[in-house]
């Protein structure tokens, strides 16, 4: 494990050096983060938005069945 993260950390400082010195390079790593992070924010939008609708219509169903309950019923029932 202590060689891994050796490893790494030397793979990480020699490709900061690469991109540091080669603008081809940093053009390259700026434009994959910018595609990275276009990516990540329209996943988190979809999940979010899968969330609302659920939410929204989970809340139409709970309405939907308390007034089914309380047409036919001369009490409420308790939840």
């Amino acid at each position: 494990m202590e060689k891994f993260m050796i490893g790494l950390a030397v793979g990480a400082a020699a490709g900061a050096l690469l991109v540091a010195g080669n603008c081809k390079l940093r053009q390259l790593v700026n434009k994959s983060k910018d595609e990275a992070v276009k990516a990540a924010e329209s996943f988190l939008e979809s999940k979010v938005g899968n969330m609302q609708s659920c939410n929204a219509q989970k809340q139409e169903q709970k309405k939907d069945c308390e007034d089914c309950r309380c047409e036919g019923a001369t009490e409420q029932p308790s939840e």
